[in-house]
């Protein structure tokens, strides 16, 4: 046993410390790129000792060697070395794994103080600390709130901003970045999602949209599992940067829970993905090691001074102002899928249960309240329903998260624990006078109608994608195979025409080697097949293979970024025996539906409502431009806490291609913006939806 001294930065003392300076999960003072600094109370057994700093280890990664260190310990020592620095062995960082569960549950069971130790005296597990800092801890509060305080602003501030006009995301973030690290100050909606009761009702006046740059760190277990994020974007792209359009569910990411829907990737190990076009940024995504994340998260914009309503909204056309929702959940505003309600259970000792069932849905990332116990404290309260989708716990964001983080979360609470729920409204007709607006259930009883890109929405692929058609026409054996695996078909999810997902070497296809994977399916024998389903496309091609003469008409789409073909085949997984099954099967990337001729579009109709004082929560790119011609528009970001972001169908990287059924073809965002502001209370958005890059 050795006996480990306490890692201090500082005084415990608050004197001297600042939100902006102080470590949001150790609570201590210390370099970004440094390990964690924790006050220990205990001797530390020496097998979770790390070698290089000599002190607990944090993250812990096992060489093959069979030694093991912090990982930010050893990746920084591998930067400079090649081995390992206990037996000099040849190392490189991507050969280490992750400690066993057995030794990180052990790491986190060490027992640490508040490292506010002056007002503060709590003594917790290590992996209570940073909840504790964040909900509890009086001396973090009052950094947090101090810091909201300063850089709260001015009416004239306001004012000033509103009269700006800024059109494009990237203006919006350079006019609006925050260097606010967490989402602190309370208040409802889903910018700081635990609510708790205050005297003043007077809250304070909305700021500016708040976006802040966090690293996340993502551990593969196996070099080829899969992170569960889908990708779009790229400098080839109008939309420029590269974007998390979709989670996964069950995957890398979404256990790890810290990447949502919007966030822009900046750099991966240090990579900066600001100039790399969209396959390169796959290429990058997909390297077998650890994978550290820079990336830009929305959080939203402030909340706002209800007596401020006489004002035009802020912010970026066309993202949107925060949705006053009343702090005790009562949502008038009715754009709303459902209500957002904010309660608070307060328990009569810290052991005590909630009595509350939650469960995740097939159809839904998320946690759902399956049901409350009889008798139990949230029965008894009875403010939360069965089927409440939870979107936080005491501050901790859950909308893509699990039924056992969620457990966790309540599990390590004190006596209060603050819900946000979103909870599904009645169904209505258009027109209706509930409140509430339509809820999701309702949007997809019946499934949505997608319908064919209309002619007077035709428009040219963006820039540098095109697309060519290809024929074959060949004499076979009836009994003879073409040796093709396809997917999509218009009953899939995304509604995407019948794709070629592998060309078997034993087909006859392969040898005439003009059909490669990924082209599009147009027709066989003079059968269309661009409006099948997919078990239509299946018994189709079976029938039409039967015959001695087959012609085959696909459409292939091209790039003109020479790596796309090349990139997009690296890391491509097999084919698996459910061509169906969209998690295992392979995908085109993201640009090669860009290419896709406009007649092949198929579209659906989002309405969005609001109230007259906020506005969509979406901003947008593309239109017309002397350098580049004319480009789509695409929605590059969702801002949380808005219309567009509890409505939840809108995804980063649709295309926009009708606003009210008037075409979008031919205008300039100078157009277009003002246009979306004009629109009080609903408005009718036409989408092309493709699914992102899978990486």
């Amino acid at each position: 046993m050795a006996t480990t001294e306490a890692k201090v930065a500082g005084s415990s003392s608050a004197a001297g410390l600042s939100w902006a300076r102080v470590c949001k999960e150790c609570g201590q003072q210390h370099e970004g790129s440094d390990c964690h600094l924790y006050e220990y109370q205990d001797e530390v057994d020496d097998e979770l000792v790390c070698h290089i700093c000599l002190q607990p280890l944090l993250r812990p990664m096992d060489t093959p060697c069979g030694h093991t260190y912090c990982f930010h310990c050893l990746s920084n020592f591998l930067k400079e070395q090649d081995f390992c620095p206990v037996d000099r062995q040849r190392l490189q960082l991507h050969q280490c794994r992750p400690s066993s569960l057995l030794v990180r549950n052990l790491l986190d069971k060490l027992t640490v103080m508040c490292p506010h130790s002056a007002e503060c005296q709590l003594k917790m597990q290590r992996c209570e600390l940073q909840p504790h800092l964040h909900n509890r801890c009086p001396v973090f509060r009052r950094l947090r709130e101090e810091a909201e305080k300063r850089k709260r602003p001015s009416w004239n501030e306001l004012k000033g901003r509103k009269s700006d006009g800024e059109s494009s995301a990237d203006a919006k973030h350079s006019a609006t970045l925050s260097q606010n690290p967490t989402r602190d100050q309370p208040e409802p909606g889903l910018i700081n999602p635990a609510y708790e009761e205050s005297e003043d009702d007077n809250t304070p006046l909305r700021s500016s949209l708040v976006a802040e740059a966090n690293v996340v760190e993502l551990f593969r277990e196996e070099p080829e599992e899969e992170l569960g994020l889908r990708i779009v974007g790229g400098k080839d792209t109008p939309l420029g940067n590269i974007v998390i359009q979709e989670i996964v569910r069950d995957s890398l990411a979404a256990r790890d829970g810290r990447l949502a829907p919007g966030d822009h990737i900046l750099e991966v190990n240090d990579v900066s993905l600001a100039l790399v076009p969209h396959s390169r940024a796959i290429a990058v995504l997909r390297q077998p090691s650890v994978l550290r994340l820079t990336v830009m998260q929305e959080k939203g914009f402030k909340t706002r001074d209800p007596r401020s309503d006489h004002l035009p909204s802020s912010g970026p056309a066309p993202t949107a102002s925060q949705p006053s929702h009343s702090p005790h959940g009562n949502a008038n505003s009715n754009h709303n899928p459902g209500s957002v309600l904010q309660v608070t259970l307060v328990k009569s000792q810290r052991s005590e249960p909630l009595g509350i069932k939650l469960i995740r849905k097939s159809d839904e990332s998320g946690v759902f309240i399956l049901d409350l116990l009889s008798g139990g404290l949230a029965a008894k309260d009875g403010k939360l329903r069965n089927n409440d989708k939870v979107l936080a716990i005491n501050g901790h964001d859950l909308r893509h998260g699990t039924p056992e983080s969620a457990a966790q979360i309540i599990q390590a609470s004190e006596v209060r624990v603050n819900f946000v729920v979103m909870r599904p409204a009645e169904p209505q007709e258009e027109g209706g006078g509930s409140r509430e607006g339509h809820s999701r259930a309702a949007r997809r009883v019946p499934e949505p109608q997608y319908f064919r890109r209309r002619s007077t929405y035709i428009k040219d692929p963006p820039g540098g994608f095109s697309s060519q058609e290809k024929t074959v026409s060949m004499k076979k054996e009836p009994r003879l195979s073409l040796g093709i695996t396809i997917a999509g078909g218009r009953d899939c999810r995304s509604r995407l025409p019948v794709y070629i997902t592998s060309v078997q070497p034993v087909g006859c296809l392969h040898r005439d080697g003009t059909i490669q994977r990924g082209d599009v399916l147009l027709s066989i024998n003079g059968v269309d097949l661009t409006q099948l389903t997919y078990n239509e496309a299946v018994s189709v091609l079976k029938a039409q293979t039967a015959q001695s003469q087959v012609a085959l008409r696909v459409i292939q789409t091209l790039s003109e970024n020479p790596d796309d073909d090349s990139e997009a085949n690296k890391g491509d997984m097999d084919t698996m025996e459910d061509p169906r099954d969209d998690a295992l099967n392979w995908t085109p990337l993201w640009t090669r539906w860009l290419g896709l001729p406009s007649p092949m579009h198929w579209c659906r109709d989002i309405v969005l409502q609001k109230t007259n004082n906020e506005s969509w929560g979406f901003s947008i790119v593309g239109g017309y431009e002397e350098s580049h011609g004319q480009q789509p528009f695409f929605i590059k970001t969702i801002v949380p806490g808005t219309p567009a972001h509890f409505d939840g169908r809108l995804k980063c990287g649709d295309e926009i291609v009708a606003v009210n059924g008037a075409t979008t073809v031919g205008m300039n965002n100078s157009s277009l913006i003002p246009m979306l502001k004009l629109q009080k209370n609903k408005v009718t958005l036409t989408v092309v939806s493709w699914p992102g890059s899978l990486v």
